[in-house]
Parts: C-alpha cells; sequence; structure tokens
C-alpha cells in the first residue's frame, strides 16, 4: 500500500515536471544526485551558521552562494564559517512575501527558530527545542534583493529552503527567481509541527 501512495505521488509529480530524488542518508554522498548538473549560482534560504553553504561548497567550489539568515548572533556565525569560503555573500534577514519587519519565536535551538508558532508535536518530538522568546527580525521578498543587491543569478541556479515552515511565503515572495532556478531543495512536512504551516 505505501509503495502504491509513492508511485502515485511520483507519477503526479512527473505530470508537473517534478522529480523526486532521496537523499543518501551517508553524509558524504548526501549532494552525488546534483553532481551532474554544472550548478553556479546557489542560493542558500535559512543558512543558520553555514551547514549548508559549507557542504555544497566542496560540490560546486566555483558557485556563487548568497546565504540568508534572520538572527543576528547566528549571522555572525556564519560570517565566521564561511570567512575563506570565495564567491561568499551573506544577508542578515528572513526572506518571505513582504518587506519590513516581524517577530520571530526564537528558539534555544537556533535551528527551530520560526515566524510561526511551534506546534505541540515539534514540541513533544524535539522537547530541547520548545523554550522560545520573541525576537524582531527583517524579512524581504526574495525577488526584491535580488533586483536591490544587484544579485549576479547565473544560468544553472540552485535554491535550498529551510525556514520552519514559511516555505510558501518564502516562494511567493521570491516567484521570478525561483522560475530561473533549476533545482529546489525544501524542507517539507507531513505533520503540523509549526502552526499554520503548510503540509504535503
Amino acid at each position: 500500500m505505501i509503495r502504491n501512495a509513492k508511485k502515485l505521488i511520483r507519477n503526479t509529480l512527473n505530470v508537473l515536471n517534478i522529480d523526486i530524488h532521496k537523499i543518501p542518508e551517508h553524509e558524504k554522498n548526501k549532494f552525488v544526485w546534483l553532481s551532474d548538473l554544472d550548478i553556479n549560482t546557489i542560493i542558500d534560504i535559512g543558512a543558520n551558521t553555514g551547514q549548508f553553504a559549507l557542504k555544497i561548497k566542496k560540490c560546486f567550489p566555483e558557485a556563487l552562494i548568497y546565504s540568508f539568515e534572520p538572527l543576528q548572533d547566528i549571522y555572525m556565525q556564519l560570517l565566521k564559517n564561511s570567512s575563506k569560503l570565495r564567491n561568499f555573500k551573506a544577508y542578515n534577514l528572513a526572506l518571505g512575501e513582504f518587506n519590513g519587519s516581524n517577530k520571530i519565536h526564537r528558539s534555544t535551538f537556533s535551528a527551530s527558530s520560526s515566524m510561526l508558532k511551534m506546534g505541540e508535536l515539534h514540541k513533544g518530538a524535539y522537547p530541547f527545542t520548545s523554550e522560545t522568546y520573541m525576537e524582531e527580525i527583517i524579512v524581504n521578498k526574495l525577488d526584491d534583493v535580488v533586483v536591490e543587491e544587484k544579485l549576479e543569478l547565473k544560468a544553472q541556479v540552485l535554491v535550498k529552503i529551510d525556514v520552519q515552515g514559511l516555505e510558501d511565503k518564502v516562494i511567493k515572495g521570491g516567484l521570478n527567481t525561483f522560475t530561473r532556478a533549476k533545482v529546489a531543495i525544501a524542507e517539507v512536512s507531513f505533520c503540523e509541527l509549526y502552526e499554520g504551516q503548510p503540509l504535503v
């Protein structure tokens, strides 16, 4: 039954020209499926301390990387961790569907911070993330940042989104940029970990 459900989902997505790849569990092989795509621009949305940027740079050492991280202290760690990367630029802001400021539910485990309130399921599954406090952050639309900051987007663009339930809002604010992407990697959820998040 699970096999039939997977087949149905895959066939439905194929009609939309979307293909799903299971990422290998072994860290060394995590991005091997991207190796033939000649990616030369990477947009890292929800960069945290640079974990994704540092790993993907090993696969595409010449690629331009634009990383976005809204939490000030985590952004400073991102700058420190990426200081030796070539063709790298970081921005201390969140991406969304409007330009302005907003409050974020700042988790003591920074990677679980979100503009959406953490759900009880998340708190139960990951109790070490459940303590939060409010922090003000800057929010911009991706498309506006691309224009205003004159970001160079080369032909083969990869966009990675890890924004704790706000993926739809990031996409709405960056439709022009997403249409140029060769690959989009997004964290998605089948269960409501954050209140009001879109589910797959």
